[in-house]
């Protein structure tokens, strides 16, 4: 049966990516982060190939279908539609466009492997379309100068847009490197606008960090009237402060109660690494009530009426400001300074807070050594922090060397 627009809108996504046909060998890959792609399945000299033929809704059903009949044309002709796409792209004019186009495809291959988001493909194509196609999109790519580069950025930050501006400047600079790549530029411009852009106004979190308004927000949270899962969210984020989405993403098959770890999936990470959290008896304890909760679904947070579909990322916020909390005081991102704060000033080392938050190394050798070294050191953590947040929730003063155990690293001498 063909697909209509409604029935791809209505598309719930999956522990696995599935398909919807269309029919002609035309099917929607729906991915279980909810982005929908548009494939063309045929046949060539006996081996089954796959083409793309865009994202839904950037590439509505009419336009997916006009691509089929392109690619079927191609067929009927006897060439190969996926070696002839990629051959009129290799013999177009090396213009910045052409450039950047290419640079998006890479950019949504990464994104089916799960190695990107789905938001960051869309954001790249909306900043290049918006912003870069129509001042300097036609242009070879080589002839664009750093100067011409920077009055089309400096048009974006004029309308009061820095961090896109310098978000898209980044984003040019990638464009660039994928040409050098290519051989068609030699170098990358956005290099020589170092410091040329007005810096972004930076927004910290809002967050509580003293230790008796902490006291105060966690007896508020036992106190929330709201919905009980909601209550069990709130709780987990001031246990295991995880970022937001990744909290409210969360699927059971992650909890490993045996075990009291939770393996967060490497595609709700914001560097797409999978990140483990040591449970301390307390979070097992929330996870369990929850379980009791949601147990039914995938889902440990899933939204009001679709199980489906995990909780609005304004959930936990809007929780807080029903407690009297607001964005000026407390946020969901919140916890995670709130911890990291107090674990610092507690003494326990930096590189164990700085993974337990799951702040990847740059150096990937290195980044992979300090996460076997630091996990032992972070199952103590993380029980002592439940510890410590039970006597702030009681009102209990604990004396600063007996706040936390002081651990020692492995392999220190």
């Amino acid at each position: 049966m063909a697909l209509t627009d409604i029935a791809i809108r209505k598309a719930r996504t999956r522990e696995r990516p599935y398909k919807l046909s269309d029919g002609r060998g035309l099917c929607l890959l729906v991915q279980p982060n909810g982005s929908k792609w548009w494939r063309f399945r045929y046949r060539w000299q006996g081996a089954e190939r796959m083409l793309s033929l865009g994202t839904y809704p950037d590439t509505p059903l009419a336009e997916a279908r006009s691509r089929l009949e392109v690619a079927r044309q191609s067929l009927a002709k006897g060439i190969d539609p996926g070696e002839d796409r990629r051959g009129t792209k290799n013999s177009t004019d090396s213009t910045f466009q052409a450039i950047a186009q290419d640079y998006l495809a890479k950019l949504e291959r990464q994104v089916l492997l799960n190695k990107r988001s789905a938001s960051t493909l869309k954001k790249a194509r909306w900043a290049l379309q918006t912003f870069i196609y129509p001042e300097l999109g036609r242009r070879p790519i080589v002839s664009i100068t750093p100067q011409e580069l920077l009055a089309a950025l400096k048009k974006i930050e004029a309308r009061g847009m820095a961090e896109t501006a310098r978000r898209t400047k980044q984003r040019c600079g990638q464009v660039f490197r994928h040409a050098v790549g290519l051989g068609h530029a030699s170098r990358d411009i956005t290099t020589e606008l170092r410091g040329l852009l007005e810096p972004p106004i930076v927004e910290h979190h809002a967050s509580i960090t003293e230790p008796a308004a902490v006291g105060a927000l966690l007896r508020a949270i036992d106190g929330y009237s709201g919905r009980d899962a909601t209550l069990c969210a709130l709780k987990l984020s001031a246990l295991v402060f995880l970022r937001p989405g990744e909290l409210r993403k969360a699927r059971w098959s992650e909890i490993d109660f045996e075990n009291a770890e939770w393996r967060v999936s490497a595609r709700h990470m914001k560097r797409k690494v999978q990140h483990i959290v040591p449970l301390s008896r307390q979070s097992l304890a929330v996870l369990h009530d929850l379980k009791a909760i949601t147990g039914y679904g995938p889902l440990l947070f899933p939204a009001l009426g679709n199980p489906e579909r995990c909780m609005s990322e304004n959930t936990i916020n809007q929780a807080l400001r029903t407690m009297g909390y607001s964005s000026k005081d407390m946020t969901a991102h919140g916890f995670r300074s709130m911890a990291s704060t107090l674990l610092n000033e507690q003494g326990w080392p930096p590189d164990a807070i700085e993974r337990q938050l799951s702040h990847i190394e740059d150096d990937e050798v290195r980044g992979a050594y300090n996460y076997a070294q630091h996990l032992p050191i972070r199952r103590t953590m993380m029980q002592v922090w439940a510890d410590y947040l039970d006597d702030l929730r009681a009102g209990r003063k604990r004396r600063p060397d007996t706040c936390v155990a002081q651990p020692r690293a492995e392999g220190a001498t």
